[in-house]
């Protein structure tokens, strides 16, 4: 072969080879828009499926947090006796419940929403101890000093809350 003939073969050659590396670049362009397209129809048919179930963990540890809040705890939970350490306990155990009742939520919040709520039951069962140190001799009075402690500071499980409202304000 001579050199004329190499140089028209490489014409007929180079249009082909072109022509097949622009189809191939498309074909793959089109391949990757077509994953992407079903990734996002999966997602938001998953959306669809899971965003009821994550509304209601929501409501439900809304719910958790509004009834942990020491003045409905303590309006709720009255003292069974006179004894301050069986009424600290009932408290610290209703609050309990409650939490374990609850546990399952955690799965469809995110890890930073459930951790600032573990914080707010931890932070409402430690006002709760805390005002059983003090001088009281009644679970009356303790009723009262947890009621006057919590006052004047900022609820714990009032802080969570709005972290949940403003999580659920990002799901739209």
């Amino acid at each position: 072969m001579s050199e004329e003939g190499i140089l028209q073969m490489f014409a007929y050659l180079l249009p082909a080879v072109v022509t097949g590396a622009v189809a191939f670049y498309f074909f793959r362009l089109h391949t990757k828009n077509e994953e992407g397209r079903r990734r996002f129809l999966l997602h938001k048919d998953s959306q669809t499926n899971t965003l009821p179930i994550r509304l209601q963990a929501y409501e439900r540890m809304a719910l958790f947090l509004e009834r942990i809040a020491i003045p409905s705890l303590v309006v709720r939970i009255a003292p069974k006796s006179s004894d301050k350490n069986e009424y600290e306990n009932l408290l610290i155990k209703s609050i309990e419940n409650e939490f374990e009742h609850n546990l399952s939520q955690q799965i469809y919040m995110t890890d930073e929403c459930w951790n600032i709520i573990k914080a707010a039951k931890s932070a409402t069962i430690q006002m709760i101890r805390k005002a059983a140190l003090s001088e009281t001799d009644s679970a009356d009075k303790l009723r009262e000093d947890v009621l006057t402690e919590t006052m004047d500071k900022a609820s714990p499980s009032g802080t969570a809350l709005a972290f949940v409202k403003k999580e659920i304000g990002e799901l739209w």
